[in-house]
C-alpha cells in the first residue's frame, strides 16, 4: 500500500501520465487479428501518409481505425495545440475486447458456438 496523504498519492500518480495525444475506441466489432494487420501498415508513419494508407486500404479494419486516427489528430490540434504536418503515429494497437457468443443451428438438433471478437483499438501521435 501506497504512503502519504491521499491527495499526494494522486499528484504522483497523475505526474507519470503520458501527455501525447491519443485516441481509443472500446468495444470495436473486430477481431485484434484483423486490427493488426491494418496498424502495423501505419505504425511509424507520418499522419498523412497513414490517412492515405487508410483510404485505399480494402479491409473493413481501415475504415475504423481511420476515424481513431483522425480523432487523435483532432486531439492533438486542439487540446495540445501540436502542428498536424509534423505528426506521426508513435504507437498503435488493438487489445482483446469481450467475445460474443452466439449459436448457430446444426443438423439432428444440434447447435454450434460462433464467437464474435471484439477489440479495443487504441493510436498515440506525437511530434517530430
Amino acid at each position: 500500500m501506497a504512503k502519504g496523504h491521499r491527495s499526494q498519492i494522486k499528484r504522483e500518480r497523475n505526474a507519470n501520465k503520458d501527455t501525447r495525444p491519443s485516441a481509443k475506441l472500446s468495444y470495436a466489432r473486430v477481431s485484434v487479428q484483423k486490427a493488426c494487420f491494418v496498424l502495423d501498415a501505419i505504425r511509424g508513419k507520418d499522419v498523412r501518409t497513414a490517412l492515405a494508407v487508410m483510404e485505399y486500404n480494402p479491409r473493413y479494419a481501415s475504415s475504423v481505425v481511420k476515424k481513431v486516427l483522425e480523432s487523435a489528430i483532432a486531439n492533438a490540434e486542439n487540446n495540445n495545440g501540436m502542428n498536424v504536418d509534423k505528426l506521426y503515429v508513435a504507437e498503435c494497437y488493438a487489445n482483446k475486447g469481450p467475445t460474443m457468443k452466439r449459436v448457430r443451428p446444426r443438423a439432428q438438433g444440434r447447435a454450434y458456438r460462433i464467437e464474435k471478437q471484439m477489440s479495443h483499438i487504441t493510436v498515440v501521435l506525437d511530434e517530430r
